[in-house]
């Protein structure tokens, strides 16, 4: 297994906006061609549009592109805008009459950071598939991650920054990468250590609590509600929907090693799989490379992310380096 670039894996392009100053934004994905795609949502809140075409008992086999992006529910409308970038080049479903792009679109909450009244729209959206490049995309307090935040139990007053992350690697001729925006009520661990890299801090603000430890012992604590962990796996071997969506199904394990606790109904965690390439390659290995990539890419986002709208962020903390629990 090699690490290579989220962007080598190949077949599609990668595009952020924002608003910094409102903490929100979005990130979008654009396969070359129409694309095979699966999800799975495991979490209790999801914001989404058009998800449910990926069920596989539904139709539609390909879709056009996928968003990921802050504002909850309210920031739904966004995925307007990408469908009007994509008409606008001719780019749909041929239903005879017009091209329709099919684009799936899952949202976060990141109200609570920045302008609650400040969420992303179409035009935000346009500008990110205008913007979007085969170029490695930023990581961090950009796009969809520009208003993520972990470790929320408390409330935000004890949590830290998060962002967006990659990771991608090459098994042979397969290829498999992941981008996600990590925004989750949990802490986020590297699963390869068990390092504890960023989540809920201490009363003082000065070190590293954890979220389990308090929960457990103040069972009565009400869930923090601004949550959810949305991801794309993104590979060169060739499935159809029902298979790429049990590689999502897998992905989970990689949210359920890097974020504890994960999946809650304080979460709308979600994970879409997308088949851009013509390898041929054995399902379980695929599925469990997903997972691997996709919980590398949590902890990047979290490593990546700078501190920002009062919130800590990990590189603050023992320089970075976390603390082992």
């Amino acid at each position: 297994m090699r690490e290579i670039g989220l962007m080598d894996v190949g077949g599609f392009r990668v595009g952020h906006a924002q608003n910094r100053v409102a903490a929100t934004g979005c990130t979008v994905l654009l396969p070359d061609q129409a694309a095979p795609c699966g999800a799975e949502v495991r979490g209790g809140g999801p914001a989404s549009r058009e998800t449910q075409l990926l069920q596989p008992q539904m139709d539609c086999q390909a879709v056009h592109g996928i968003l990921l992006a802050g504002g909850s529910a309210f920031g739904l409308d966004a995925a307007g805008g990408v469908q009007q970038y994509l008409e606008e080049r001719e780019i749909g479903f041929d239903t005879g009459v017009a091209k329709v792009p099919l684009v799936c679109q899952s949202d976060l909450f990141d109200l609570g950071l920045g302008d609650p009244k400040v969420r992303p729209d179409a035009a935000m959206a346009y500008s990110a598939c205008e913007h979007a490049s085969y170029q490695a995309p930023l990581q961090g307090n950009v796009g969809a991650g520009t208003g993520c935040s972990v470790g929320k139990l408390k409330g935000m007053g004890r949590a830290m920054k998060s962002g967006i992350g990659t990771f991608a690697v090459e098994v042979g001729r397969v290829k498999v990468g992941a981008l996600v925006a990590v925004n989750a009520l949990g802490d986020i661990f590297d699963g390869r250590t068990n390092r504890f890299v960023a989540g809920l801090l201490t009363p003082d603000g000065r070190a590293l609590s954890g979220t389990l430890e308090e929960w457990w012992a103040g069972a009565e604590t009400p869930l923090w509600g601004g949550n959810t962990t949305l991801g794309i796996i993104v590979t060169n071997a060739q499935f159809d929907k029902p298979r790429l969506s049990k590689i999502a199904g897998m992905t989970h394990n990689g949210y359920a090693r890097a974020i504890r606790p994960v999946h809650t109904m304080a979460d709308g965690d979600t994970v879409y799989a997308l088949s851009v390439g013509q390898e041929q390659a054995d399902i379980s290995l695929v599925g469990t490379l997903a997972a691997w990539v996709m919980e590398r890419a949590i902890v990047r986002a979290a490593e990546m992310a700078e501190p920002a709208y009062g919130l800590k962020a990990a590189r603050d903390l023992q320089e970075g380096k976390g603390k082992t629990v």
